[in-house]
């Protein structure tokens, strides 16, 4: 009975907060609760109201969580800011241990890290990912997953006048393709039977309860976890898996490791670098654990983000046919499917796309000291800093009152070159010291695919099919992206 009265009492409070909230659509800073209120109403739909209210606000926010429960957020989107904490004053502004708490399914990886440990994880995937023998087989694999894997798939659909959904077609294809690169074992996710991949289920389960904590106050969902509840008893179970399937793919190359010591090797996976080639850049050796939280992190950075990317990449030319018509009258120049660093227009598209849907929406620092911003704005210590990529590429300030319009002739130079914008005004790849080293990877795995699909096939969306940001740490469309494939005349 207790219970039920105060449930009733915070509904009728939070039913007062809608009913007297500020008209213009600024959240209300409510005693107690803070602005979190407006936070929950909107959080179906964060990204565009987000982008909406930070256009009002000149691009900068303070949201304030209720009292007490450390959700004092600073969201800008100021390039001028952006710069200054992601380049200039860069030690000031670490991941921060929220961060850490928060992500500690990925352990020390190199997205969860700061200072001296981060330093290594960098030193070291800058060398290996640059190591000619990985580009060899990055190169071939990347190939022979677009021939044995996609093409298949795509042939079978079409034959069979089958809807698909394109979201997990790149999903699967990128999960097998980032599986085979590091580890040196293809998980067979992408075939015409679709199969149940548990390890790909459990790291949708992992980011899903990531997002989850950052809607709540730590405390909250840290007493969850201690009682093993709801969405912690989830992610528990989500860890589980994914330290069954990596510490499994680490016992198994150092079996294979020890029977092939003999071959020579034209072309090699990442692990095997990482247990090979460490003495060469000063590290004697590299645990079990530091190999495990090195995968997870090249997982998450070589499924997700490309996948994604290519989802919206094809969402948006069905939306656009002049687009997808220079496209195709670019591939129609190459005198081989491999030219894929010509593809001067094909970049740009990608470009367009990722900056109007980047794969990871939201980038999160903390201060260390106090400090005062480009804008003016102060930062307290231990403040979280926020930067929402999503918002951040519909700003009129930054990109012109045709922001919302899908132009790939704005990345292209009137010479014909790929044109250069700043990484704190195009996140999406990160900036300054932690600028993404996988980069060049990524784009080459988007030309092949978008050139092998394009050159031999066409989509046709399904009509009344909806098609819209999920709310999740990657900003996957939230119902798929569900089309017919025929081959093209």
């Amino acid at each position: 009975m207790e219970f039920l009265v105060i449930f009733m009492i915070f509904v009728s409070f939070f039913f007062l907060c809608y009913l007297f909230r500020n008209k213009n659509g600024i959240p209300t800073n409510w005693p107690i609760v803070g602005m979190l209120f407006a936070l929950l109403v909107n959080a179906h739909q964060v990204h565009d109201w987000l982008t909406e209210l930070l256009e009002k606000l000149d691009m900068n926010f303070l949201f304030k969580g209720p009292w007490l429960a450390n959700m004092k957020m600073f969201i800008t989107l100021d390039p001028a800011n952006v710069h200054h904490i992601m380049s200039k004053n860069f030690t000031n502004y670490p991941k921060g241990t929220k961060f850490n708490e928060m992500f500690d399914v990925f352990g020390d990886g190199i997205f969860n890290v700061d200072s001296d440990l981060w330093k290594l994880h960098r030193k070291m995937a800058h060398t290996f990912i640059g190591e000619p023998k990985f580009h060899r087989f990055l190169h071939d694999k990347v190939w022979e997953k677009v021939e044995k894997g996609l093409i298949p798939v795509l042939d079978h659909a079409s034959k069979q006048g089958l809807v698909i959904d394109l979201q997990d077609l790149f999903y699967r294809f990128s999960l097998d393709t980032i599986c085979t690169l590091v580890t040196g074992c293809d998980l067979g996710s992408l075939s015409i039977d679709w199969p149940h991949v548990p390890f790909a289920n459990a790291l949708d389960d992992a980011e899903e309860v990531i997002l989850y904590r950052h809607f709540v106050p730590m405390s909250v969902w840290k007493f969850f976890r201690w009682l093993g509840v709801g969405n912690e008893k989830k992610y528990k179970k989500a860890w589980e898996i994914l330290d069954d399937f990596v510490y499994k793919c680490i016992t198994k190359k150092r079996e294979e490791k020890k029977q092939e010591s003999m071959k020579p090797q034209v072309g090699v996976d990442l692990l095997t670098l990482y247990m090979d080639e460490s003495q060469s850049i000063n590290v004697t050796s590299v645990s079990d654990k530091f190999l495990r939280d090195t995968i997870l992190s090249f997982f998450i950075a070589g499924r997700d983000t490309t996948s994604t990317a290519l989802s919206w990449f094809f969402y948006l030319l069905s939306k656009n046919p002049r687009v997808e018509s220079k496209i195709r009258d670019e591939l129609s120049t190459m005198e081989t499917i491999h030219d894929y660093h010509k593809l001067i227009y094909v970049h740009g598209a990608l470009c367009e796309a990722l900056r109007l849907y980047p794969p990871v929406a939201f980038e999160q620092k903390a201060s260390v000291e106090s400090d005062v911003l480009p804008s003016g704005h102060q930062v307290d210590p231990n403040m979280q800093i926020i930067f929402n990529m999503y918002a951040m590429g519909r700003m009129k300030a930054i990109w012109g009152d045709d922001c919302y319009e899908f132009k790939p002739e704005r990345w292209i130079s009137e010479r014909g070159n790929i044109r250069h914008e700043p990484s704190y005004k195009f996140l999406a790849f990160n900036a300054g010291p932690r600028t993404c080293l996988g980069k060049n990877m990524s784009f080459f795995q988007m030309k092949a695919v978008v050139a092998t699909i394009i050159k031999n096939y066409t989509f046709q969306a399904v009509e009344g099919h909806q098609v819209v940001p999920d709310i999740s740490l990657i900003l996957r469309m939230k119902h798929g992206f569900m089309v017919k494939v025929y081959h093209s005349p």
